[in-house]
């Protein structure tokens, strides 16, 4: 199979290629030919025909979406090479600077309130030739990103039981930048706030507030045992930071958030249960890293190993 791709992938139109890697990065027709412009009769013509070229399935349709088959993930990754190697020459003919230089940087959503900005500012200054394009998107956003060839590291964050990012092959490099125990965000003036920290079965009867999607990481306590009061339902992390200094409920909270907390915000542990570890995790794709990206990565790890614990926060 991989030798019929080899000799039939030069016949793939620039068009196919680009629409192919935003199928592959965002996981349905739907949102590729909506990100694209495109009706979702042209996107599926376009991988039609890719898949004509390469004489094999590119893509497995799944109820929720679609799937990159093997013939696909070899695709999508040499599909990305082709695209970047086209853009450059096409900057370097129009006078542009080289982008050799260039990383791009995917993050979870609160990632690019304090460890983000903290890594770019002291990256520019060790290395201000780097350039790094930034993206925020949820975990498998992100692995569909690094699959396709649009982002070259991935800042996710994982909860117990800590299983892979994902099924696919190859297996994705995966480093541990930190873990960190998550803490609950109350008002200063609530009950809760009283004490240097909160008893699991206080939690019982409090309101929420949580993200979309029903993930409980994304702000309900995961050791509560009981359906939670959620009466404010925000993806913004700092939107939830400011509602609970209004005194609209509580929320978890993680540990690069904790200096960007409001006043009127206390952050502590809570006592009784398992504890809820939280690791922050760069993951890409196997293979040599650029130099670019090595220096970022470990900018990266650098901060995020020098952010402190929140152990009692009050603003």
């Amino acid at each position: 199979m991989v030798c019929v791709i080899v000799m039939t992938f030069s016949d793939a139109s620039l068009t196919a290629l680009r629409v192919f890697r935003e199928v592959a990065e965002r996981g349905t027709l739907t949102a590729a030919a909506t990100a694209l412009g495109y009706t979702q009769s042209a996107v599926s013509r376009q991988i039609a025909a890719l898949e004509r070229s390469a004489g094999a399935p590119l893509l497995q349709r799944r109820h929720d979406g679609v799937r990159l088959t093997p013939a696909g993930r070899i695709v999508a990754r040499r599909a990305a090479a082709v695209i970047d190697q086209i853009d450059a020459t096409a900057r370097e003919l129009a006078g542009l600077p080289d982008d050799r230089a260039t990383v791009r940087l995917g993050w979870f959503a609160s990632a690019g309130v304090g460890l983000v900005p903290a890594a770019l500012r002291r990256l520019g200054r060790t290395h201000p030739g780097i350039t790094v394009l930034g993206r925020e998107g949820s975990t498998p956003a992100l692995v569909r990103a690094l699959r396709a060839g649009t982002v070259d590291l991935a800042l996710v964050a994982s909860a117990p039981p800590y299983r892979p990012l994902d099924a696919e092959t190859p297996a994705l490099q995966v480093r541990i930048l930190t873990e960190r125990t998550l803490h609950i965000a109350v008002p200063a003036e609530h009950p809760l706030a009283r004490g240097d920290h909160i008893d699991i079965a206080d939690l019982r009867g409090q309101p929420w507030i949580a993200g979309p999607g029903g993930d409980p990481a994304m702000g309900v306590w995961p050791g509560v045992d009981e359906r939670p009061n959620i009466v404010h339902t925000v993806r913004d992390w700092l939107a939830k930071l400011h509602l609970v200094a209004a005194g609209c409920g509580i929320t978890t909270i993680p540990v690069g958030l904790t200096a960007a907390c409001p006043p009127g915000v206390r952050v502590l542990p809570v006592h009784g249960g398992p504890a809820e570890q939280r690791r922050l995790l760069l993951a890409r794709l196997p293979g040599p890293v650029p130099p670019a990206a090595a220096r970022l990565a470990e900018t990266l790890r650098a901060v995020a190993v020098e952010t402190p614990a929140p152990q009692d926060v009050q603003n």
